[in-house]
């Protein structure tokens, strides 16, 4: 499936909105493979994203889920904590310091699983955790080529030996969420220079390269360590088709290099943004916080509010290491882009003597 796209481009499945029907469709209809990010969506509305790129493209793309447990009951009493300290934010911001905490915390994965699998996407990809082998033939028995997020050896062997068809090795420098689930964080934050070449030669399936790649250059080096394509998401980050508001957009715009950390208090989950006003705020009490997706719905109202506002110093704004290198044009623009640095950086490769 991967080694017969036309280029070897993946977009990358940001979630958060980011990866719009018509973003997808336009990466699809370039010769790249275009991924929806559905972790944040109720079934129907997968029903409807899925539909809506079927309608605009007939190439092969792909959906994303998040890999978690069953929703459980959040601890009061680490609710409440966490909200006594976001009340003088709620304020700041024009929320209502006084309200309740809210009681829905993310989506089910196991409603997500199941209309995934009706829907029957070409392919299927996740990020977070590993899913079981019964899902995995649910999978295949829809037809679904699966594709396993790893952010070590160990977790890309993980995937091979359920049965994916193929590996995402997300190196540290990548934007967003990591996919680490069978370490701490901190013990699986591989480079993507030094993760790709490790998983290409221990895996017998292909393996996609992902993190901090953001223009041909980088997509011709991943090719050199191995991978049969590299997955792209902070280059689309400022696509005129991606779905993120105007003040993350504009934030990234004015982003340069060591701009971004890795940091849980946004979700729960450690994931790599632009750095904040609230991270710095938040970073003392990060060990402490409840986990995803129960941090994600206690800062939902103050990251919302904040980008609203045009406050970029309140938001979750998921970006990559090189997001200096963003362009603020169309997907069918940067895939142009993107193929020109790559036939750039192959003409100047030379062989020493």
């Amino acid at each position: 499936m991967l080694d017969k796209l036309p280029l070897p481009i993946v977009l990358a499945p940001m979630a958060s909105g980011a990866t719009t029907p018509p973003l997808v469709a336009a990466v699809c209809e370039a010769g790249g493979l275009g991924s929806l990010g559905c972790a944040m969506h109720e079934p129907e509305a997968m029903d409807r994203d899925v539909a809506e790129i079927r309608r605009l493209t007939s190439r092969p793309f792909a959906v994303n889920l998040f890999v978690l447990p069953e929703l459980e009951t959040p601890d009061p009493a680490a609710v409440a904590a966490v909200w006594e300290i976001l009340r003088p934010i709620r304020a700041k911001l024009g929320l209502d310091a006084g309200a309740p905490p809210p009681t829905k915390f993310g989506q089910s994965f196991a409603a997500q699983f199941e209309r995934l699998v009706a829907l029957a996407p070409p392919i299927a990809s996740f990020t977070f955790g590993i899913i079981t082998r019964a899902q995995m033939e649910a999978l295949h028995g829809a037809g679904c080529f699966v594709i396993g997020t790893a952010t070590s050896v160990a977790e890309a062997l993980a995937w091979q030996e359920l049965g994916a068809d193929a590996v995402c090795a997300q190196g540290s420098e990548a934007g967003g969420h990591r996919g680490t689930f069978l370490h701490p964080y901190g013990e699986a934050m591989n480079g993507t220079m030094a993760l790709v070449p490790q998983v290409v030669d221990a895996l017998r399936i292909p393996v996609l390269a992902a993190g901090g790649i953001m223009d041909g250059r980088g997509i011709v080096a991943a090719l050199a360590l191995g991978a049969t394509a590299a997955q792209l998401g902070t280059v689309f980050l400022r696509a005129t088709e991606c779905g993120i508001t105007r003040t993350w957009k504009d934030a990234l715009g004015r982003a340069k290099d060591g701009d971004t950390r890795v940091s849980r208090i946004y979700t729960g989950r450690p994931a790599r943004g632009l750095d904040t006003g609230l991270r710095r705020l938040l970073e003392p009490y990060a060990d402490t916080l409840p986990t995803y997706p129960v941090q994600l719905g206690l800062t939902a109202e103050i990251r919302a509010a904040a980008a609203k506002a045009g406050n970029a110093e309140y938001i979750s704004a998921w970006a990559g290491q090189a997001v200096a290198l963003s362009r603020e044009e169309s997907a069918a623009a940067i895939m142009a882009r993107l193929v020109e640095g790559m036939r750039a950086a192959h003409d100047r490769l030379v062989m020493p003597r």
